[in-house]
């Protein structure tokens, strides 16, 4: 096998054992990006000179017993994450040339274990969208078929693991942002708890449900990744003081008498006939694994799409409003007066989707509207929260789709934005509740694409998702499949 088609764990392993330098490893996965991302589009930053320096470093670590997990491996991040001295764009006109001043507080932790950047990584602008179409920089592909959206937001991500240049990625999930783009190529997509893992670093675009996330090749680099970046943050009041447990110690493949909820609200919506065949597939596959299969019910979800969109494009609007083309990012030169600058820089620097979000956020935060829109919406938020906490005293975890329907075609959401909007009704429940939850290959469809499998955990308890997702993992072979290109 080629360098580039190994997980981190066994990378970890060679590099521990010097059968192999990090300088060599990060040759390979660059020269791999140059070689496929022409047509994938997953890159909008390469930081070649910056990655050999640093897997000169970790070499060096390496040679002295140093070392961690990820010293010299190869990762990516999305481009919404801050990285000193390096290009951060959020995919948008508006920070197209912004250099960020400092590190994202994950960042930090990740270089602190030797961790090496190959560079940053398309998504949709400011994350908004779910097919990274809204891109500045032009969509990103899906490695699986190059007509066919990656998904999103964190496209970029996901598309570079399954094509195989990186590692391992971080991106953000603020409604399924990690999750749906992991399911639509083929990848393992970790959200997890609110509170994990510190925002400090991270460009906001709704802050009550923004959560890094990592899209791995498999179950176990997930585990290793979440270590390396989990645990409280002073720089971020949201981040929770908790202890981090060693995740990779759950992975036994024993989950004998776990209680797995099916929540029928998940599966009576319209799901495709490939995307049921497989669901269908993995519950039988946990019966035969031991765990005890029950129906249940979550009330409050068909309200969970209306709430989240009020919700996070209210935040989205407070959010953007430092971008107004005085303190940093893009800034008009057609301008005579300083409200024409503003409003000139925003209209010029943003795309249509962060306009549209923006308008429809400040409209749900008008006097009028406050009240019977925006405070609805908390109070809804608060009963779909209701609700986990009611079925999680029954069951351990849960089981849905991580998508109605495979990977669609790019361009689809321009004739039919209400379909796209709907990639994400099995995900961001998950948001508005802030529990963690995992998106594993599960299958194909019939035209070659893949299907993702969602388990859904307690707040906290990335341990319990993770040992389900391995135990599942370690029955089948979906994740070993590669995308041909």
């Amino acid at each position: 096998m080629e360098l580039f088609d190994l997980t981190l764990y066994q990378l970890h392993e060679m590099l521990h054992n010097r059968a192999i330098s990090s300088r060599e490893l990060t040759k390979t996965m660059l020269e791999r990006i140059e070689a496929t991302d022409p047509e994938i589009n997953a890159f909008i930053s390469r930081t070649t000179d910056l990655a050999f320096e640093a897997a000169d470093r970790a070499d060096y670590k390496l040679a002295t017993g140093n070392c961690t997990p990820l010293t010299g491996i190869p990762i990516a991040l999305k481009d919404n994450i801050m990285t000193s001295g390096i290009r951060t764009t959020c995919a948008s006109k508006m920070l197209e040339n912004f250099i960020a001043p400092y590190d994202a507080s994950l960042w930090v932790r990740l270089k602190e274990q030797g961790a090496v950047l190959l560079g940053k990584l398309n998504m949709d602008e400011f994350a908004m969208g779910s097919t990274n179409e809204t891109s500045f920089f032009r969509p990103v592909h899906n490695p699986w078929n190059l007509l066919h959206s990656s998904g999103g937001s964190s496209g970029g991500a996901a598309a570079a693991v399954a094509s195989r240049q990186t590692v391992a990625a971080i991106g953000t999930d603020t409604g399924g942002s990690v999750r749906q783009p992991a399911a639509h190529c083929g990848c393992v997509g970790l959200k997890p708890s609110y509170g994990r893992i510190s925002r400090h670093g991270i460009i906001p675009y709704a802050s009550s449900f923004d959560q890094a996330g990592t899209i791995t090749r498999d179950v176990r680099d997930a585990s290793l990744m979440l270590k390396a970046i989990a645990g409280y943050d002073v720089k971020d009041s949201t981040c929770a003081d908790r202890a981090v447990p060693d995740y990779s110690s759950a992975l036994t493949g024993a989950i004998r008498g776990l209680k797995i909820g099916l929540p029928e609200e998940y599966f009576s919506k319209e799901l495709s006939a490939d995307v049921k065949k497989a669901m269908d597939t993995a519950v039988q596959v946990f019966k035969d694994l031991g765990a005890e299969l029950h129906p249940v019910s979550l009330p409050h979800t068909d309200y969970a799409a209306a709430c989240y969109y009020l919700l996070a494009n209210a935040e989205a609007s407070s959010n953007m409003t430092r971008f107004d083309g005085v303190h940093f990012g893009y800034r008009t030169e057609n301008s005579t007066n300083l409200e024409e600058l503003m409003i000139m820089s925003r209209t010029e620097g943003f795309g249509s989707e962060v306009k549209f979000r923006i308008l429809l956020g400040t409209h749900t935060l008008t006097a009028e509207n406050y009240q019977k829109r925006y405070v609805k919406a908390q109070k809804v938020r608060w009963l779909i929260q209701q609700d986990f906490d009611n079925v999680f005293s029954k069951v351990d975890i849960l089981l849905t789709p991580t998508t109605p329907t495979p990977a669609p075609l790019l361009g689809e959401g321009a004739e039919d934005p209400l379909q796209t909007a709907s990639s994400d009704i099995f995900t961001n429940p998950a948001n508005l509740a802030g529990i963690c939850a995992i998106s594993i290959p599960a299958g194909f469809s019939s035209n070659g694409l893949p299907i993702g499998l969602q388990l859904m955990g307690r707040p906290f308890d990335e341990e319990g998702i993770l040992k389900a997702a391995y135990a599942f993992e370690q029955t089948t072979k979906w994740h070993m499949e590669k995308a041909a290109l």
